[in-house]
């Protein structure tokens, strides 16, 4: 719904480079989980497909000056000062009607040196309860303007129905990984060919 008017100016703006949205299923439950480095990382998700997408963001969000975007694109408000059950049902309805969620497993933005944040299990978790597919994605690079290596990533769906909660989280957390990993090098080769 947004995304046809935000799609050009975020691509004029922030110039991401878009790899493999090919991966992203046209339809039925879907969990799409990504790293977390700015909070416009969902953009990213929103430009790559038609599909509708709920994402998962903190209420402090609905409470700030961009409170009409996360209203308008569909966002579920989350309260992380406990566990959000109100938040977590709302998720999963739009799941079982076969929609797509957004979530971020660091369960916030990434503001350390660490290359990633360990893992909460609500993305496995969901997927888990729904039969939904758990799409991996990685955001590297710098939010700027024109910038050189912004990038996001989509990888391969993959099924959590054989895997218990934690193998399923840590092959989350390994595919994230390895896609992070891969747009770092294709930043590098850019680099040195530009």
């Amino acid at each position: 719904m947004l995304a046809p008017a935000l799609k050009p100016a975020f691509h004029f703006w922030y110039n991401p480079t878009v790899i493999g949205k090919e991966n992203i299923p046209e339809d039925g439950a879907l969990v799409i989980a990504c790293n977390h480095i700015h909070v416009l990382d969902q953009c990213l998700t929103i430009i790559s497909t038609k599909r509708p997408i709920n994402y998962m963001a903190k209420k402090e969000y609905f409470e700030g000056k961009l409170k009409g975007f996360f209203k308008f694109v569909g966002c579920i408000p989350v309260n992380r000062n406990g566990k959000d059950t109100d938040a977590v049902a709302s998720a999963l309805t739009v799941l079982r009607r076969d929609g797509a969620v957004g979530i971020f497993p660091e369960g916030t933005r990434n503001k350390t040196d660490a290359f990633l944040l360990p893992f909460k299990f609500g993305a496995v978790s969901m997927a888990k309860k729904t039969g939904a597919k758990v799409l991996p994605v990685a955001v590297t690079g710098d939010y700027e303007f024109r910038s050189k290596n912004l990038t996001v990533r989509f990888g391969k769906p993959f099924d959590v129905e054989n895997l218990t909660v934690t193998q399923a989280n840590e092959k989350l957390f390994n595919e994230i990984a390895a896609l992070m990993n891969m747009n770092l090098n294709n930043a590098q080769n850019r680099k040195k060919t530009g």
